[in-house]
């Protein structure tokens, strides 16, 4: 149990008879990477107001954003340790522990929508081959976020697969780098707030950076004038993840009200952002960025090749070969890969 949670006198007596106390019976506290003013942050702040509305005032939650406690890579290991209670950033920064986690976070080139995504989650296995996974390292997993695809950026043409090979662009590290090298292309791996200025000075000729929101905002379609949208590549998850001891002493009822509050919030992520990302992308076309639409062939070509590299790490570990055995039993029933 971390120092953060306590569980106060549930009666007290005055002098006019016995009420309740002020404080609240559970106190936790979360940390997010996103800021407080963006739109994912507003999303959060909901989640935060629904358990303490839904629980009556019996649990308060302290919420820190913009990784403002402890770096973004830390949160899970702050939780892990009672530092705080919850980590609300994403489980790909957790591969270095186990590679199975890039299959909660993110199965590069797999699912067209967040729906097809949260539907693993909830009906087609995901949870119950995930939260083994965060047992282990002394989590538990109440649910997923997911924001929408994101885009590619890019100076020339996005039309196919063929048109990666020798495309130089900027990618986060992982399975990403990998999928792209063996299609052709030279992914580089540098930092987000550093992909303007090597647009820019022509280091890179696109980038693998966001949303198409999110890359207008940074200026991305100044320069680059041509981008996949709705995206196919990418599409990550961030999870609410509670530290497993803190998590088995709540009761039932407190249990289920931060459940519901997560999938509540999950499905207005996804919907919220969906209004945000398709008003940036009649902009950025207003703007004369040539938008590319992927067809269904391209996609399940992009997915079959990834589909190796997947393989090809769910035999790192057990847990990575549970997960990605548990997507391709999925997509086949839901009839994205066919064989």
């Amino acid at each position: 149990m971390t120092l953060s949670r306590r569980i106060a006198a549930p009666l007290m007596v005055t002098m006019l008879g016995i009420s309740h106390a002020n404080a609240a019976d559970f106190e936790l506290t979360f940390q997010t990477h996103f800021s407080a003013e963006s739109l994912k942050g507003k999303n959060v702040q909901s989640l935060v107001d629904d358990i303490e509305r839904m629980s009556g005032g019996r649990v308060e939650v302290e919420m820190f954003y913009s990784a403002s406690l402890v770096k973004a890579t830390e949160t899970f290991d702050a939780a892990v340790n009672g530092i705080i209670d919850g980590d609300m950033t994403g489980a790909a920064y957790q591969t270095g522990k186990d590679p199975a986690f890039q299959f909660v976070g993110d199965i590069l080139g797999g699912y067209d929508t967040p729906w097809e995504m949260y539907s693993w989650f909830y009906y087609g296995g995901g949870l119950e081959a995930a939260q083994p996974l965060y047992n282990e390292h002394g989590m538990h997993v109440v649910g997923w976020w997911i924001s929408g695809q994101e885009s590619l950026s890019s100076t020339s043409p996005l039309t196919s697969v063929e048109d990666f090979k020798d495309w130089k662009f900027r990618s986060p590290p992982g399975i990403q780098t990998e999928i792209f090298a063996d299609l052709g292309a030279s992914p580089i791996v540098m930092d987000f707030g550093e992909v303007f200025t090597a647009l820019e000075t022509k280091i890179i000729d696109g980038a693998d950076a966001s949303n198409i929101a999110t890359n207008s905002e940074i200026g991305l379609y100044d320069i680059t004038k041509h981008a996949t949208y709705p995206g196919f590549h990418s599409m990550p998850a961030d999870h609410l993840a509670i530290n497993k001891e803190v998590w088995d002493e709540l009761p039932d009822d407190i249990q289920a009200i931060i459940e519901v509050a997560m999938e509540k919030m999950a499905f207005r992520e996804t919907l919220s952002h969906s209004v945000e990302i398709g008003a940036a992308a009649k902009a950025a076309q207003a703007n004369g960025v040539t938008l590319y639409d992927w067809s269904a062939e391209q996609r399940e070509a992009f997915r079959t090749f990834s589909r190796a590299k997947w393989e090809e790490w769910g035999e790192k570990t057990e847990d990575a070969g549970k997960l990605v055995a548990s997507h391709i039993a999925f997509m086949k029933e839901i009839g994205l890969i066919t064989e």
